[in-house]
């Protein structure tokens, strides 16, 4: 049977704004200190909280946690609706610490989270260890109820970084390997692409002679992926593709692609094209002769914009210097992999880049600009703002617009953004962690009407996705009136 989904919002175009508004903030508190690594968007407009905690005895949604309770990081959910309001809390555990990476938020509905295991078999864990750290992968609807789980790894360690749905429903999952056998350096990218079931299709590893870490993948609209990598790494002394003939997560065989290209510093960018088929169309390196570490990428109508932070002067293929400390370095690529512009932005001290939303025109094929989200962290004597989340807006040609710090209804000591996601009504959600001393963050997400944003947003009385329907369809009416509220209806 087909689903219909409809959520109407109401929004008052006759209100009143301030510059920047807290609509609500809401603290997750905790005794230990809680790790928050996403925040994601659900189909209907709510948001789903994840990260790593040790949970407090008794929660656990394993059967078994009465009995025995683990002492180890586990995966932790909490959803909310649109006024912050706690609609289900979940935790899955296993029997060691299990750290979420990343989540995805399913077009079926539903989302599949990513993590990284050091659990063998047990609580909520059904599959026993590959051996060292794997990769966990959990598959659940939109109640927080458990569809289907997967674990991939081999005998060395393995990571979980970032995960997308690709056009076919399936998933492509990113990850770091230490010391592969059949590697190319002490940490190497794998890549595992799996259908809509967890059956896995294809695996890759990448990497040069050193250490590589991706830290992002985003999908592209010809089914294929970007993935950006922080690479310690020359050119690969095996200059040629090979095809291992190696049992890696029940697959027969799998591709590596050796780095191809010389690093310019201590870390650079390094960023990737695969096609549908898991397969490089294209790679390029960015950097100067300092430590340049790339933290998150977005696809908008002229092609990608890569984003990290930045130590390095003009040097290298870097063209913008650095004012202060660490710096936000953007690089903007068509979608050839071709450079189109560079721009760098100082805040004070150490500025971390943590997350990018694109703001599109009211059809979605064209780009307004970009909303930055991050932090500043301290290095030494604390300045006014540092360890405050903060926002920036460019405009296509990466100029600077505006930039503003955001403490929400409390400020505290330590305060690191994770996340931020732009909401279709021009709100926005930002979410990190929050601490008077370390080693005690709680969890604390603000959402935020900003004038300015909401400027710019071309609101659409009705919008129908996926478009074209499959199985399941969403309906969004908006009715430019009165602030009323929100209803989902299953039809």
């Amino acid at each position: 049977m087909k689903k219909l989904y409809m959520s109407a919002f109401f929004v008052c175009t006759a209100a009143v704004f301030y510059a920047q508004e807290v609509i609500w903030q809401k603290d997750i508190k905790s005794s230990t200190q809680d790790f928050l690594s996403q925040v994601t968007t659900t189909v209907d407009q709510q948001y789903l909280v994840t990260g790593s905690s040790i949970q407090a005895a008794g929660k656990s949604s394993a059967p078994s946690a009465t009995s025995k309770q683990n002492n180890g990081y586990d995966f932790h959910l909490v959803k909310l609706n649109q006024q912050g309001e706690e609609v289900w809390e979940k935790y899955f555990s296993g029997q060691n610490h299990d750290f979420l990476s990343a989540t995805v938020s399913t077009q079926e509905g539903g989302f599949l989270l990513v993590g990284t295991s050091y659990s063998g078999k047990g609580l909520d864990k059904k599959d026993a260890s590959k051996g060292g750290s794997d990769i966990w992968l959990i598959r659940i609807n939109e109640f927080g109820d458990e569809l289907w789980q997967k674990t991939l790894g081999t005998s060395q360690n393995e990571e979980a970084r970032s995960v997308i749905q690709t056009a076919d429903f399936g998933f492509m999952v990113a990850g770091n390997v230490q010391n592969a056998a059949n590697g190319f350096g002490s940490k190497d990218v794998i890549v595992t692409r799996l259908d809509k079931n967890g059956k896995v299709l294809s695996e890759i590893i990448l990497g040069g002679r050193g250490l590589d870490e991706v830290e992002k993948m985003i999908p592209t609209p010809d089914g294929g992926a970007l993935l950006g990598v922080y690479s310690r790494s020359g050119k690969s002394i095996n200059d040629k593709r090979l095809m291992m003939n190696d049992k890696i997560n029940d697959q027969l065989s799998f591709i590596n692609y050796p780095k191809s290209s010389e690093n310019f510093g201590e870390g650079d960018f390094w960023v990737i094209k695969l096609n549908k088929d898991n397969k490089i169309e294209w790679e390029k390196n960015f950097g100067g002769k300092g430590d340049d570490h790339l933290r998150t990428m977005v696809f908008t109508s002229s092609g990608y914009i890569i984003g990290g932070e930045s130590r390095s002067e003009k040097s290298g293929n870097k063209t913008v210097g650095i004012e202060e400390g660490t710096d936000v370095w953007l690089i903007s690529l068509n979608t050839k992999g071709e450079e189109q512009w560079q721009k760098s932005y100082n805040f004070k001290n150490r500025d971390i880049l943590m997350g990018m939303n694109v703001i599109n025109t009211g059809n979605g094929k064209n780009s307004k600009g970009v909303l930055l989200g991050g932090y500043t962290q301290a290095e030494g004597r604390t300045d006014a703002d540092d360890e405050t989340f903060w926002m920036m807006y460019i405009d296509n040609d990466g100029n600077e617009q505006w930039r503003k710090h955001v403490k929400g209804e409390s400020k505290k000591k330590e305060e690191r953004l994770s996340d931020l996601k732009m909401n279709k009504d021009g709100s926005i959600v930002l979410a990190g962690t929050s601490a008077e001393e370390l080693g005690k963050e709680n969890w604390k997400i603000v959402k935020l009407g900003d004038q300015q944003i909401d400027q710019l947003i071309e609101k659409q009385n009705i919008k129908i996705y996926p478009n074209p329907v499959s199985d399941y369809c969403y309906v969004e009416i908006v009715e430019l009136l009165t602030l009323l509220g929100h209803n989902s209806y299953t039809l």
